[in-house]
């Protein structure tokens, strides 16, 4: 069994698709981390979804756009921040298919803030403080801050947080310093700007082989995305 980690899918179904196929992923025997965010921007949040919900060992960790997403299915909530940077695609699909929405609200419901492994690996959508023990961190953190992705873009020569052996992280794009997943000390940046005019990525936890799709925005050029 291989363990691969996935960044921000933004609603492209297309390119998660081209990322399993292309890493030859197995739905019974890998097992899959989502690091948040498989809503908003491309107009197939709800395929997205059902794709997921076919891998057996699937761990999915919430990311912000989930977060609005989720208020939208639990409370009706829809900010303007949310609507503006890619919720209204989302709530437009969920319009198309409503059957979709009480399964998947579960599915977020359910969803983690983080996750640290066996291999003392951690795995978060924003990131994490650091001298700030994990327990005493607000939940927004996890979803929203980018401290740590900021401080790996900022300086190659950044050792990261040596209070994990690695940290994997989505929400920070970095399609325009790198278009690969990027590696700064113990840390892997894997938002490749899917959402925008970048590509998916998908990489193995333990070879550091990955793949990745093509642009997302060739795949639907109908529509803006997050752009």
């Amino acid at each position: 069994m291989r363990t691969l980690v996935i960044g921000d899918i933004h609603g492209g179904h297309k390119a998660l698709v081209q990322c399993l196929e292309r890493s030859k992923f197995d739905y019974e025997e890998d097992e899959l981390i989502c690091l948040g965010d498989v809503c908003d921007g491309w107009p197939e949040t709800p395929e997205c979804i059902d794709e997921l919900l076919k891998i057996k060992n699937l761990i999915y960790i919430l990311g912000n756009h989930d977060k609005w997403l989720m208020d939208y299915f639990n409370l009706g909530a829809t900010p303007i921040m949310w609507t503006e940077q890619g919720g209204q695609a989302t709530i437009d699909a969920y319009m198309r298919n409503p059957v979709k929405i009480i399964a998947h609200r579960d599915f977020f419901n359910s969803a983690n803030y983080y996750m640290v492994d066996e291999e003392d690996r951690f795995f978060v959508h924003g990131g994490i403080l650091k001298n700030i023990p994990i327990k005493e961190h607000y939940l927004g953190d996890f979803l929203w801050s980018r401290k740590l992705a900021d401080k790996c873009l900022a300086s190659k020569s950044f050792k990261g947080d040596a209070r994990f052996k690695e940290i994997f992280i989505g929400h920070t794009t970095t399609f325009q310093q790198s278009d690969v997943p990027l590696n700064v000390g113990n840390i892997w940046l894997l938002d490749q700007g899917a959402g925008f005019e970048g590509k998916l990525s998908i990489l193995d936890i333990n070879t550091k082989e990955f793949w990745q799709s093509d642009k997302v925005s060739k795949l639907y050029p109908d529509f803006r995305g997050r752009n």
